[in-house]
């Protein structure tokens, strides 16, 4: 079983570094990992509990305490030791801990092992309050995940740095004290904001595996136990303001206290937090408690368990159910992240704060009483009469409550597809298929497209799993795949989301999850296949099937389908019915002989050559000023596996049916051969049936057109590419009955000519192909299509008209002008001429 080691190094039950460990760590929990949590009580010095076992710390039922075993064995460690190391940073010093640092993390080593620990969380870890403990921490994760290959298993998010909590606490910049964050192939480092992370990358250059992890939310709750208020001696019918917090100093309590007694008489305060943490604020506060005479309205109540705990001891859970608002008037440079400010908003409170340092920066867009503090000290009458206003006012209470939720929910969404993205749950023990489905808005088509995946023949459902990658949807499409998930639990369906916009992009992300997940299966032998479904077509019920044996009997790195459109649709179009149907009768020719190339509506791809090869590519172009992802990936793709030397294999018998759309609401693109751009550009238009179709049939001189454009299209790529990238195929019999000896011979030589010329021109693959594929087409564009017609039918025909500009071209400088023409990208002449994408 699966287990995620918590450490935090703040050395408490309740705060908010907990709390959000406690939320990230229940989407472990929930996809079947035991949760072990270290408190640090063996860690932080200035907290009291130095090895002190636990007691009656409340935590959720699913998480149990714990902590490494044998620490207050190690010789040298102790609370002294850490305490002066804390005080050499202090000081800008280095502290000399290595060698009780190895003793450290060899007891870290050991309590991981005995646990079967397999992901483990860092709270806080950066901050050198323990310095020998984070350089034992760095090496056993070093040692740790070597030994068992686990990648990255490491979660390190720091709550506060040294130049946002307790500035100057740990020094100056660059903090020569404090243990350096490593780019570690076993850490993923999170901050909490940008700002967060720019500071670390001045302070750390090197990293390369950090991301922002923003704060996050718990669901909406509101429950809470009837009896709070009479338990704490509070009449029911006033109104409550909650603070909790640790009781300290820097929290400036007295601000809440001050903020009081400008409120009604009917207004009451309950302070929740450890008393005797700070015995002498505690004092101090309750002095002014009495010479602000508000001895009956203030409560001190106390630690309360965290809102996420269960038993019988109150937790803040139930304050947040009897409260009006929550309060968090905290120090100006001491704090970045409030966490009783995200309790509020979950429980539907409305919260007041201090506009600490970094507040506009974590609480973007929230509404709130917000007190200035660096002009204002202490709150003004002002202030307290929006908070008052606030807590009556029922219709602002509401919208301001709604608001806030609204948003939060967005927050802890973006997280949580962060986290499962990058530390995504385990896959089925016996998938050995990942289907990548991009969606954009596909609401409409969704339902279809997931039951006919769902009811694939030929193949156990547990050897499949879908990832569908949401790429920005504003329809329904996400809550159709939650619901179809819900209902057909046999099916492995998961959901998550690419915030980059384009195909190629929310392709890429799919197959990467999907990758990285089938890692961890248990026989790491085994053939692993990531395959592309497009949302906006059918597949036939034995597609995954059969392109899964072809895959495993020629052992290619990529398979590609048979794609076809259904007749019904073009019912009363002959003419452009025939057109299409010329271009798949060439293209299965082709993709007999060579392969063909992947398309994103079905290919499928070996996981070990998609890596080895670098995945998916994503290539970006210019268009109307902007840059966008280039369309054709997936053939890009493609060229970069076969120009690696991988083998190609065609399934015939793995069928995906077209969607007429592509046709039907593109029509006059298609006929002039501008369906996916045009100078070069091959962007993705959004081909939806919100207009009505055009389902009349061509003329003939539409036809014709549509067609040219089409073949022109085809020849390049289904004739010339495939022997263009690897020449062998012209030693095969099979390739040289098709182009007959002398043409084979003649072709062979002169790609051997094409690629010497162009050797240093061009290395990406969205133009090293076009160029010379295009070249070779015009210069023997009579001979292939002699070919064609021999291979295919007559009906083929012969070659479209040369573009005008031949016209003048001496016979003699053909191939000349050709190159000139051809590698013209400034123009895109060749790009347009050539259908510039493809259709069909």
């Amino acid at each position: 079983m699966a287990v995620l080691w918590g450490v935090s190094f703040d050395a408490t039950a309740m705060s908010g570094v907990v709390v959000e460990f406690v939320k990230t760590a229940a989407l472990f929990a929930g996809r079947g990992h035991r949760v072990h949590l270290d408190l640090g009580y063996d860690i932080k010095a200035d907290k009291g509990p130095f090895f002190r076992p636990y007691q009656d710390e409340q935590v959720p039922d699913w998480i149990t305490l714990d902590r490494v075993d044998g620490l207050d064995e190690v010789s040298g460690y102790d609370q002294a030791f850490v305490t002066a190391t804390l005080e050499a940073v202090q000081r800008d010093e280095t502290p000399r801990v290595q060698e009780v640092a190895d003793r450290i993390a060899r007891r870290i080593e050991q309590t991981w092992e005995d646990r079967g620990v397999t992901t483990v969380m860092v709270e806080n870890g950066t901050l050198p309050e323990n310095v020998a403990y984070t350089t034992a921490l760095h090496q056993a994760i070093e040692r740790y995940g070597a030994r068992h290959a686990l990648g990255r298993f490491v979660f390190w998010r720091d709550h506060d740095m040294m130049w946002q909590s307790e500035p100057g606490k740990y020094g100056t910049f660059p903090f020569p004290g404090t243990p350096p964050m490593r780019d570690s192939p076993h850490i993923h480092y999170f901050a909490l904001h940008e700002e967060a992370l720019c500071r670390t990358l001045e302070w750390q250059p090197h990293l390369r595996n950090i991301d922002v992890l923003p704060n996050t939310f718990s669901p909406p709750h509101r429950a809470g136990r009837a009896d709070f208020k009479r338990h704490h001696g509070i009449p029911d019918d006033v109104r409550l303001i909650a603070r909790f917090t640790r009781i300290i100093p820097q929290k400036r309590i007295d601000r809440d206290l001050h903020l009081l007694r400008l409120l009604p008489d009917d207004v009451h305060l309950f302070i929740a937090g450890d008393t005797g943490e700070h015995p002498a604020e505690t004092v101090k506060l309750r002095a002014l408690v009495d010479e602000l005479g508000l001895t009956r309205r203030v409560v001190f109540g106390g630690t309360l368990a965290q809102a996420e705990s269960a038993g019988d001891a109150f937790s803040v859970r139930d304050l947040l159910a009897h409260a009006d608002i929550v309060s968090f008037l905290t120090s100006y440079d001491y704090e970045s992240y409030g966490n009783p400010i995200s309790e509020a908003v979950a429980a539907g409170v409305p919260y007041l704060t201090s506009r600490y340092a970094l507040y506009d920066t974590v609480y973007p867009g929230f509404r709130a009483p917000v007190l200035d503090v660096l002009a204002h000290d202490l709150p003004t009458p002002e202030f307290a009469r929006d908070v008052h206003e606030l807590m009556t006012n029922a219709e602002r209470r509401a919208e301001v409550v709604a608001h806030n939720q609204e948003l939060g929910l967005h927050s802890r969404t973006a997280a949580n597809e962060l986290v499962d993205r990058l530390f995504p749950p385990a896959m089925g023990e016996d998938v050995r298929l990942s289907v990548v489905l991009p969606v954009y808005n596909e609401a409409a088509n969704l339902d279809a497209v997931l039951t006919s995946l769902h009811d694939q023949e030929g193949i156990e459902r547990d050897r499949y799993e879908i990832v569908l990658v949401d790429n920005n949807s504003t329809d329904d499409t996400v809550a159709i795949a939650h619901r179809f998930a819900a209902d057909h639990p046999g099916l492995a369906l998961h959901v998550i989301s690419e915030p980059e916009q384009g195909v190629a992009c929310a392709r890429k992300a799919g197959m990467d999850y999907a990758a990285q997940r089938s890692r961890a299966r248990k026989d790491p032998g085994e053939r692993f296949y990531l395959v592309s479904a497009d949302a906006d077509c059918r597949v036939d019920r034995r597609w995954l099937a059969e392109l899964f044996a072809a895959m495993e009997d020629d052992k290619a790195a990529i398979g590609v389908c048979d794609y076809y459109y259904n007749a019904e649709h073009f019912t009363g179009r002959p003419r452009l019915w025939d057109a299409i149907q010329r271009t798949l009768r060439c293209r299965a020719v082709t993709f007999a002989l060579f392969g063909g190339f992947p398309d994103g509506k079905g290919f499928a791809v070996e996981r070990e050559a998609y890596e080895r090869v670098g995945g998916i590519e994503i290539c970006y172009q210019l268009h109307n000023g902007r840059f966008v992802n280039h369309l054709s990936d997936d053939w890009d793709f493609g060229i970069k596996v076969r120009g690696s030397g991988f083998d190609i294999t065609y399934a015939p018998l793995s069928k995906v049916e077209i969607n007429p759309r592509r046709v039907n609401h593109a029509i006059d693109e298609v006929i002039t051969g501008r369906a996916y751009g045009s100078d070069g550009i091959i962007v993705m238009r959004d081909i939806r049936p919100d207009t009505e179709a055009q389902t009349a049939d061509l003329t003939e001189e539409e036809a014709l057109q549509a067609w040219e454009f089409s073949i022109k299209d085809f020849t390049p790529k289904n004739t010339i590419l495939p022997v263009l990238l690897t020449p062998s195929f012209l030693d095969d019999d099979a390739v040289v009955a098709f182009f007959g000896a002398d043409l084979a011979e003649r072709l062979g030589r002169r790609i051997a000519e094409i690629k010497d010329e162009m050797r240093v021109v061009d290395l990406t693959p969205i133009h090293s192909y076009k160029t010379p594929s295009y070249r070779l087409y015009l210069e023997f564009r009579d001979e292939l299509f002699e070919r064609l017609r021999a291979a295919v039918g007559e009906d083929i025909g012969y070659p479209p008209p040369l573009p005008e500009c031949f016209a003048d071209v001496p016979q003699e400088r053909f191939a000349e002008f050709v190159k000139y023409y051809c590698e013209d990208r400034e123009s895109g002449e060749a790009h347009n001429y050539f259908g510039n994408g493809g259709v069909f």
